[in-house]
């Protein structure tokens, strides 16, 4: 019996797959997504081929292109065949999720009953408590990928899942990939000031289950590198060297594990490889620019900032070929916002302020982004301010914007510094300078300094005696002292 549309969107809410994971279609650059994935698909060995046809069902989707979604799926079903026939069951049940989802969509509903049906029939089968989902690592772990694709705003779901699955099978292969790259991920994306190496034990873990993946190895070494321990992460970072040829997403972490250790000649030779293979990567072309950016800043150190005759023309080759890279990064992911930074930054540097300002005006118009970003680029914006435009209110504001973002960062320490310094300066002109008064309130009550905080906000309350924002801020001030 054919079930009414409302009653069956009911049922397909209860499915364990990419449509009721909650992956926003927002949060990530669509084109991109689907980019990286055909990368992977094409040169990844190691990454689950499944799980990448599941994952690009979906993108296909989010862009309205339901034929080509199914197709995907079809793929999907063809390597659960090839490679996973002793489960095949199992395996399958995100996919007929996904070809479910996808159905409905195209107002076909006997096909998606169809696979809500088969759904069910396995969960019976298996006696699940739920009719329509059946709790398995495997999902979780499925889960956890699709997360880690979706970026930042997903990482701490993404270890969720992880740990989900590991909870089953502690010493699956494949699980222990997926935590110790998200771990690895998490380390970096929240650096409160101090390099964190939680993941160097799930990577050690994830390396010693998968000896012959070089994919995972290359992350060991990069994490190596950061707890100073460079001379055995480069003893990695050799061994995968010697056994691949041109797996551009190794060469890509070789040449970061490279360009950090300051031999940029290696890094651009390794990922100059890679952009042969993946043109349109804009992960490579980030890279590449930070390669040119810390060529160019090595001369400017050397020559104290005034670079002259061949210096000097080198200088600009190098910043023209980091604009070059930047700009491509961004054109081919516009949620990339390290890249929009620096590019805008790299424009700066070349005098070309007006463009510049083009792109920040961008990258403050990103939405959903992580807060780290937003916090990254009103920094950088306030810096653009203050000593290219010479706009110091500008720049007070985007530094306080900067720190109510998000306040513990590694950028803390310049922000608060950077504000001080600006504030105190502009007081010493005009005394009743309210921005400044309320900008130094602002910075010693998020430093616990209470005292100062509510002298300066008092001071600003005399200028301006109908600001809500002092009489707030000085009430829980005078509270707590």
């Amino acid at each position: 019996s054919e079930i009414p549309k409302d009653s069956l969107k009911a049922l397909l809410l209860e499915l364990e797959c990419h449509f009721t994971w909650n992956l926003l279609k927002e949060d990530i650059d669509l084109f991109d997504v689907e980019d990286t994935i055909g990368q992977q698909l094409e040169f990844l060995t190691t990454k689950s081929r499944l799980t990448l046809y599941n994952l690009l069902a979906y993108v296909k989707h989010l862009k309205g292109q339901n034929q080509d979604a199914l197709e995907c799926l079809e793929q999907a079903e063809e390597i659960i065949r090839r490679e996973h026939s002793d489960k095949e069951e199992i395996r399958s049940l995100v996919t007929w999720g996904n070809y479910a989802w996808v159905y409905y969509h195209m107002d076909q509903l006997k096909e998606a009953q169809m696979y809500i049906d088969k759904i069910a029939k396995v969960c019976k089968k298996l006696s699940s408590p739920s009719n329509y989902k059946l709790e398995r690592p495997e999902i979780d772990c499925e889960k956890g990928w699709a997360l880690l694709k979706f970026g930042g705003k997903y990482y701490q779901k993404a270890k969720a899942a992880f740990e989900k699955a590991l909870e089953v099978e502690p010493d699956n292969p494949e699980f222990n990939i997926g935590y110790a790259i998200t771990v690895y991920r998490l380390d970096d994306s929240d650096r409160e000031g101090s390099i964190k190496s939680f993941s160097l034990g799930p990577l050690r873990k994830a390396v010693t289950l998968n000896p012959d993946n070089s994919y995972i190895k290359v992350f060991l070494a990069l994490k190596l590198q950061d707890v100073h321990a460079e001379a055995e992460g480069e003893r990695y970072i050799e061994e995968i060297l010697d056994q691949i040829s041109s797996q551009p997403y190794v060469l890509r972490y070789a040449a970061k594990f490279y360009r950090r250790k300051n031999s940029w000649d290696k890094a651009l030779e390794l990922l100059k490889k890679a952009l042969e293979v993946t043109p349109t990567s804009s992960f490579l072309h980030h890279q590449m620019g930070l390669c040119y950016r810390a060529q160019m800043i090595q001369i400017k150190k050397a020559t104290r900032n005034r670079p002259k005759g061949k210096d000097k023309l080198k200088v600009d080759e190098l910043i023209t070929s980091a604009i070059f890279h930047f700009k491509a990064a961004v054109e081919r992911d516009s949620m990339f916002a390290f890249a929009y930074t620096d590019l805008a930054n790299m424009y700066a540097e070349g005098g070309q302020y007006s463009n510049a300002e083009d792109i920040f005006q961008k990258a403050l118009r990103l939405e959903n982004i992580t807060d780290d970003h937003k916090h990254q680029i009103h920094y950088h914006y306030g810096r653009f301010q203050e000593f290219h435009c010479k706009s110091e209110s500008t720049a007070i504001h985007h530094y306080l914007e900067a720190l109510k973002v998000k306040d513990r960062s590694s950028l803390r320490t310049k922000l608060t510094s950077a504000l001080k310094k600006l504030a105190i300066k502009r007081l010493s002109h005009d005394a009743s300078d309210v921005q400044s008064l309320s900008a130094l309130g602002f910075v010693y009550k998020l430093e616990g300094e209470k005292r100062q905080a509510a002298e300066y906000y008092e001071r600003a309350q005399k200028v301006d005696p109908e600001n809500a924002e002092f009489l707030t801020a000085l009430c829980e001030l005078r509270l707590s002292i």
